[in-house]
């Protein structure tokens, strides 16, 4: 029997790749215009890392993580998600005011046990952005402009922006009494998660999906924010109209993680069943002090690459799968075979893609190969055109060919590529 990927893991293969390339590439370009930086963190990290940087009593930590003890009786865990590894890093480096605001960005795999389905993987892949240092609440806009911007300028359509506050550690304290109150009378009703929730984390009831019946007319946080966090969260919601950035308030939006005060918010889009979230994030004021730092505030988000592919791809948004060949080498004899794998080099190393046969095949499987390509041009070299210097290029678009000098077939080709831009 042969050995199969893990459950829960897939391939990427050729054909597929290239998508991945594109948005990755989408995600990288974007940063640069938005002046976020590059930030390559471990796949794995010290357990407590994340039970104290992500919370307890999340989904995540308490069933998700795949934590194992390594050969120093450590307890290590694959990281479930990006925003906990960032700000280790940038406690641990001192990235304090590095220049102005810390703007960073990562792009990776997070690793959750979870049971798979439509654009859920136990190995999974994030775009994340992270902002340390500003309370300002234009930067919370910026991060939710910025995902924004990620989804539509990728083609997709229909998509949403759900914002809330989750006020702050003072504000929650008198809505955690509020929620309790609540579902008091119905705890025993709710399920076992639920029942663990009520005395630990009540906002959590909120976001689970098997109750969600039950907190129908629950009290919302709205309710119960003080003034800091009315302002924040209305001057949120004021610079995001001034970007022409559509949202909508949900006062039930609590998001899965421990660390976020005021701002919380979602993307959604239609096209994967029930799943319509594809990314989401929030402020974390408290998170790089819990983590050890000297604090300071901090927001960003996370977004399911998976998802969005899925999506888009439901939505009949056609992204880039093969790149065409500039050019395809042939060979017919021995000593021309040797000239075209040192043209082959001369025309790489001078930026075009070029391709040649490595399986002997006669000339009209070549020409074949190269329509496969969706090569612009064919240059064949027998020993004829070797002995006098010369190699043909036929144009495969027209049919017309000429023959140009070997020593010139850099610049030729050049000029040909130019003429057709």
């Amino acid at each position: 029997m042969s050995i199969q990927k893990p459950k829960g893991t897939q391939d990427l293969l050729p054909g597929e790749v290239e998508k991945w390339q594109y948005i990755e590439a989408k995600a990288r370009e974007l940063c640069e215009r938005f002046n976020y930086r590059e930030i390559r963190t471990p796949i794995f990290e010290h357990t407590e890392l994340f039970q104290r940087g992500v919370g307890e009593t999340t989904d995540i930590v308490e069933k998700e993580m795949y934590t194992f003890l390594d050969k120093g009786d450590r307890s290590i865990s694959l990281r479930p998600e990006g925003t906990a590894g960032v700000v280790r890093a940038y406690v641990e480096n001192k990235l304090y005011g590095e220049p102005d605001v810390s703007k960073l960005y990562y792009i990776g795999p997070m690793f959750r046990y979870e049971q798979p389905q439509a654009g859920r993987y136990r190995q999974l892949h994030q775009f994340g952005v992270e902002a340390f240092g500003a309370v300002d609440p234009s930067i919370d806009a910026e991060v939710i402009a910025l995902g924004y911007t990620f989804y539509t300028e990728l083609g997709l359509k229909d998509v949403t922006v759900e914002i809330n506050s989750v006020g702050n550690p003072a504000c929650r304290e008198v809505y955690r009494g509020k929620i309790q109150e609540f579902f008091a009378p119905i705890k025993e009703q709710l399920c076992k998660d639920c029942q663990s929730r009520f005395d630990r984390n009540p906002m959590r009831i909120l976001d689970c999906k098997v109750d969600q019946k039950y907190g129908e007319g629950a009290p919302t946080i709205l309710e119960y924010l003080d003034e800091e966090c009315t302002v924040h969260f209305q001057a949120v919601q004021d610079y995001l109209a001034a970007m022409h950035i559509p949202f909508r308030i949900n006062p039930r939006l609590v998001r899965g993680l421990d660390y976020y005060t005021h701002t919380a918010f979602e993307y959604k889009a239609a096209g994967i069943g029930a799943i319509d979230t594809i990314g989401g994030g929030g402020r974390y004021n408290g998170l790089v002090g819990q983590i050890g730092g000297h604090d300071q505030p901090g927001v960003g988000l996370g977004l399911g690459l998976e998802r969005t592919l899925l999506i888009l791809q439901a939505q009949g948004v056609e992204l880039p799968t093969t790149k065409p060949l500039d050019v395809y080498l042939i060979g017919l004899g021995a000593e021309a075979e040797k000239e075209v794998t040192k043209q082959l080099q001369q025309l790489r190393l001078a930026g075009f893609r070029a391709e040649k046969d490595y399986l002997g095949r006669k000339i009209k499987a070549q020409m074949k190969s190269a329509d496969r390509f969706h090569a612009a041009y064919v240059a064949i070299l027998g020993d004829d055109e070797l002995t006098k210097g010369g190699i043909t290029v036929k144009a495969m678009a027209t049919g017309e060919q000429h023959t140009v000098r070997l020593d010139e077939l850099v610049s030729a080709l050049a000029r040909m590529k130019e003429q057709n831009k």
